[in-house]
Formats: structure tokens, C-alpha cells, sequence
């Protein structure tokens, strides 16, 4: 086998890989209490899932993300920081880790991303302030896009 062939052979595994991630973090938004977006993340590393996270309140506060106003409180956390501090109480090194993300991070988040030690970020739909993404990418986070078809998630 010829090194292009094996180059083709290893892009097609890694996306199959990012697809069936991406499936697990729309699963897993299913989770959120909030009303105005249901976000989802993993952080895999070596192929395994070292963490996960959804958006939503922290812990032992009521599940209501938005006040009756459909404002969302200020206190709820993102689903990429719900997994980095998920991950902190773990034994696990997010350090050349991927985060599979359903929506892009945010300023704060990508910060957060970044000291985590976190190399690639795989995020299906795109957040209205594209600074965390230009913010990483600056830092030299690898970044994709990946749409997934409607029957896939």
C-alpha cells in the first residue's frame, strides 16, 4: 500500500471517528434543561471519551436555565466548560485531546479550551461571534467544521 493510499485510508477513518462523536455530543445536548439552545460536548483522547458535558446550571441548582423572561442566568455553564471541569476531577490529561462541541465555543470557553491543553476542536453548527474560533485558531488549535447528514444527526 502506497503512503497516499494510507493517507486516504486514515482521513476516511478519522472522519467515520468525528461522525460517530459528533452523533454522541447531539446526544448528549438531549440532556440540557435550557430551552433557548441544548448544547453538547465530548473530549476524547486516544479514542476514548475522558469527558462529556452539557449545558445547564451548576450542580444542586434548579435545572431552569432561563428565567420566566426567556432570559438565560448568568450562572449556567457552556457544555465545553461542564466537561473541562468535569475533566479537572478526573485522573485524565486533556492535553492533545478533541473536543467534539454541537455548537462552536464562545470567547470565554475557547480560553478555557486552550489551557486545557485541548489540539483539535470538531463543532457542528457555528455560534454568532466567530472570536472564540479566530482565537484558537491564532493559538494553533486545529479546528473543523463538520455538518452531519439529517439521517446521521
Amino acid at each position: 500500500m502506497n503512503s497516499a493510499s494510507t493517507s486516504t485510508d486514515s482521513t476516511l477513518k478519522q472522519r467515520r471517528y468525528d461522525e460517530a462523536y459528533m452523533r454522541m455530543a447531539v446526544e448528549w445536548a438531549q440532556l440540557s434543561h435550557c430551552n433557548r439552545k441544548q448544547v453538547g460536548a465530548l473530549i476524547v483522547k486516544d479514542r476514548m471519551i475522558i469527558a462529556d458535558g452539557f449545558n445547564g446550571t451548576p450542580t444542586g441548582f434548579p435545572n431552569a436555565c432561563e428565567s420566566d423572561a426567556g432570559v438565560t442566568h448568568w450562572y449556567v455553564l457552556h457544555a465545553e466548560a461542564n466537561a473541562i471541569t468535569k475533566l479537572a476531577k478526573s485522573n485524565n490529561s486533556a492535553q492533545g485531546a478533541t473536543l467534539y462541541i454541537t455548537l462552536s465555543p464562545c470567547r470565554d470557553c475557547a480560553k478555557l479550551i486552550y489551557q486545557a491543553g485541548i489540539s483539535r476542536v470538531v463543532y457542528k453548527r457555528a455560534y454568532k461571534d466567530a472570536d472564540g474560533l479566530k482565537f484558537l485558531e491564532a493559538a494553533g488549535v486545529e479546528i473543523a467544521s463538520l455538518e452531519l447528514d439529517d439521517k446521521k444527526g
